[in-house]
C-alpha cells in the first residue's frame, strides 16, 4: 500500500518488483495528469514501475476481514490514503503524509505540502476521532513519536 504517490513513499516500489501496489484511484490519476504531476510534485520514474494496481475508491478493506483497511485522508495529495491496522493488542493507524508530526495533531496544523486544505483538515479530524476512540497514530515524519518506538535487534536488520 502506499500511502501517496511522492518519493519518499514510493521510491522503495521498484526493491519489490513482486508486489501488488494498492493505492487510491484518485491518486494514480492526478499521477499521470501532467497537470497533477505539476501540481504535486509528482515524478512518475518514482511509482510508474510496472507493478500490478489495485486502484482502490475510498475505505477499502484489503483482505475481507476488517482488520487492514485502506483509510482516505485526502488532502497533503489528491487521494493520500492512510492504513488502518486492527491488532489483538488495539488498532494502530499509519498516518502517512496526512499529519507529518505528533504536534501537527495536537495542534491541528496542516502539513507544509498541502493539495487541499480543507480536504486535509477533515483529515486531521478523522485521525483525532480516531486517536480520542483508542487508535495509537504513527507519525510519518515525526522523530521524536519513531523514538518511542521499539526497533527490531540488529540481527534482524
Amino acid at each position: 500500500m502506499n500511502s501517496h504517490l511522492h518519493f519518499d513513499h514510493t521510491g522503495g516500489n521498484a526493491r519489490v518488483p513482486n508486489a501488488r501496489l494498492v493505492v487510491q484511484r484518485r491518486e494514480w490519476a492526478a499521477g499521470h495528469d501532467p497537470d497533477g504531476i505539476a501540481a504535486n510534485y509528482y515524478d512518475p520514474r518514482d511509482y510508474d514501475t510496472g507493478h500490478d494496481l489495485m486502484l482502490v475508491d475510498g475505505e477499502h478493506d484489503l483482505f475481507g476481514d476488517g482488520r487492514v483497511v485502506c483509510m482516505p485522508t485526502y488532502g497533503h495529495t489528491p487521494g493520500h490514503q492512510s492504513l488502518l491496522v486492527r491488532l489483538d493488542s488495539g488498532p494502530i493507524l499509519l498516518a502517512g503524509d496526512a499529519c507529518y508530526l505528533r504536534r501537527s495533531l495536537d495542534d491541528m496544523h496542516l502539513p507544509t505540502v498541502v493539495h487541499d486544505g480543507d480536504a486535509a483538515r477533515a483529515a486531521l479530524r478523522r485521525l483525532d476521532a480516531e486517536r480520542r476512540n483508542g487508535t495509537r497514530i504513527f507519525f510519518g515524519h515525526d522523530p521524536e513519536f519513531w523514538a518511542t518506538v521499539p526497533q527490531a535487534p540488529d540481527a534482524i536488520r
